[in-house]
């Protein structure tokens, strides 16, 4: 069965590019266990009672507009009925996908969710991408206008922000690390061992990448962002909304609060810890303005000697667009400048396609140049007018004719010669492509291109305008995007363990029909301290539930006692018991 077919889609999901619908799953809801379901509403609730006073005012409005409710794990199908209305999507996927993909999902207005969820012991914080983060963090902000803007407009840029490989390093270290964490049974020398791979990495002293850049400003504004005064600012950033444990903390005096602005794309931050400082946006409109502000310093506005070089050190799929607007999309391994730094030669290894306009031209996708694609760029030597500027008259003074004999050189000194084919010109007129056969072309003794290496296709253009990663034409490479060979880990249950999801179930029935039945409840955790001494949600659910002065004090004297072996549970209890004598008083409506 094809991938398309094993999840549901709508119109949002089917306009995506085929390199992209290779990274969606289907959620499998019906392996949610009940513990996940339990750990669901604990994060949930208590996101709800302090989030309510903390989180901007788009949040709690947000939740309930985008299909997010507290006692269920959302369905992926129930999100897409709900988000349709604001022109957004969601898609499961499995765990972190690559930096460009994750932006361009987000360029086409989808939510990318990884539709996994956190293990119990990992409640208040994981480094893992889950759909705690994803779909109760990110989801309710983006019901803002404004920030679904913002949102949409980094993600348009971040896709074409061109990466180094020591960028996908990292990408493929922290997916490992976030995995083997949310993992059971993996050692703790292994997760250590992964955990130092990821710390080398991210302390090894490189220029930060347009990449590594974006992924600053998206973290310090989409993940950790803050909004309103410095002095009291309100929690956006999905990271934050999702982190019971640092949603609080971070609005400590300890942590800096920064003005937001175009130097958070230089600071970097550690996925493993808390933040120690974050920065506060006036509101979101702020946020495109720094974007933009941004957006100016990239290859794709500024093209040149500089952006193509960038795409070759990336060894990933990139695109230049010359100055008669012509597209090349490839892997970029060769480039000869001349004494001004201007680019004078180019040369991709492997599928190329030309482009115009993000449309690939006829007979010239990557299955006509499957071996790699050159041409010269710049001026001809002693002729002031450049050939993409030619009319039909200086075309006939330089006998640039069908069939006719061409040899001229370039002011760089690459000489050209062969039999002119044909030529393709854009919707001005410009000439954009000059067909050649037999066609020889040389450089300082140097011969770039001989007869036998058939048609030559020859760019025309004075200079590289724009430099970006990926094709011009989204559906021109389906293959652009490898799908890491590290996959998340499906744990193997114990007895133990599903004896424990089987309590869990036994509970969640219970108070979602309303039975009244004590002995049970008593039963079930005279069972948890015989059995499963370890766990404390489950009894925390009971104590919601019991209406017995005795069982009450039972669960109190045994999570004391829970306390006294596992100290570091005393926020998490103390939590959950404090629900239960204060419920919130925001009502979300289920889906």
């Amino acid at each position: 069965m094809s991938n398309e077919r094993t999840y549901e889609s709508n119109e949002f999901i089917d306009r995506l590019p085929q390199h992209l619908k290779q990274f969606i799953k289907p959620q499998e809801y019906d392996e949610y266990t009940p513990i996940n379901q339990a750990v669901w509403r604990y994060v949930m609730r208590k996101c709800v009672y302090y989030l309510k006073e903390y989180a901007h005012k788009s949040y709690l409005d947000g939740l309930e507009q985008t299909g997010v409710g507290i006692e269920s794990i959302p369905s992926m199908y129930g999100m897409n009925r709900i988000l349709k209305k604001i022109g957004w999507a969601a898609v499961a996927v499995d765990g972190f996908i690559p930096p460009h993909a994750f932006m361009e999902f987000q360029a086409y207005k989808v939510l990318v969710i990884a539709s996994d969820i956190r293990q119990l012991e990992n409640i208040e914080y994981t480094p893992a991408p889950d759909i705690i983060h994803e779909s109760a963090g990110h989801s309710p902000i983006i019901a803002n206008p404004d920030y679904a803007e913002y949102l949409r407009r980094l993600g348009a840029i971040g896709a074409k922000a061109i990466l180094s490989k020591h960028d996908m390093d990292v990408y493929e270290a922290v997916r490992k690390l976030s995995i083997l964490r949310e993992a059971e049974g993996v050692s703790p020398k292994e997760i250590a061992k992964a955990e130092e791979k990821v710390n080398v990495l991210q302390n090894k002293q490189v220029e930060l990448s347009e990449m590594a850049q974006m992924r600053n400003l998206q973290w310090w504004t989409v993940e950790y962002g803050l909004i309103g005064e410095a002095e009291d600012p309100k929690i956006y950033g999905a990271g934050l909304l999702s982190s019971i444990g640092e949603s609080k903390s971070c609005l400590r005096p300890e942590v800096k609060k920064l003005p937001y602005s175009i130097s958070a794309a230089f600071q970097e931050f550690d996925i493993t810890k808390p933040q120690p400082q974050l920065y506060v946006t006036p509101d979101f409109s702020y946020l495109m303005q720094v974007l933009e502000e941004f957006s100016n310093t990239l290859s794709i506005r500024k093209g040149g000697s500089k952006g193509l070089q960038k795409l070759i050190d990336s060894q990933m799929v990139g695109t230049i667009e010359l100055s008669t607007g012509l597209q090349v999309s490839g892997k970029f391994n060769r480039t000869i400048l001349n004494e001004d730094n201007q680019v004078i030669y180019f040369e991709t290894e492997g599928p190329t396609a030309l482009a115009f306009r993000e449309k690939v031209l006829i007979g010239h996708g990557i299955d006509d140049h499957p071996n790699g694609f050159s041409s010269p760029l710049g001026k001809l030597k002693n002729i002031n007018i450049a050939i993409e500027d030619m009319g039909p008259v200086d075309m006939k003074a330089y006998n640039f004719y069908d069939g006719k004999l061409l040899s001229f050189d370039f002011e760089s000194g690459i000489h050209v010669e062969g039999i002119n084919i044909t030529g393709i010109r854009n919707i001005q007129g410009k000439l954009m492509v000059i067909q050649l056969k037999d066609c020889t072309i040389t450089y300082q003794g140097e011969t770039l291109f001989t007869p036998e290496d058939g048609i030559y296709d020859m760019v025309v253009g004075k200079e590289i305008v724009s430099a970006y990663a990926g094709p011009a034409d989204s559906d021109s490479f389906p293959n652009l995007y490898d799908v890491s060979s590290t996959l998340t880990v499906k744990p193997e249950k114990t007895e133990a363990t599903l004896q424990l999801e089987t309590l869990y179930a036994t509970v969640r029935t219970y108070r979602t029909e309303g039975t009244e039945d004590e002995a049970q409840l008593t039963q079930m955790f005279e069972t948890i301290k015989k059995d499963h001494n370890t766990d404390w949600l489950l009894s925390v659910e009971i104590l919601e539930l019991t209406q017995s002065a005795e069982l009450k004090e039972a669960i109190h004297t045994y999570l004391a006692d829970l306390l006294e072996r596992k100290p570091e549970l005393h926020t998490l209890i103390s939590d959950g018991i404090q629900l239960i004598e204060e419920p919130s008083p925001v009502k979300i409506t289920e889906e």
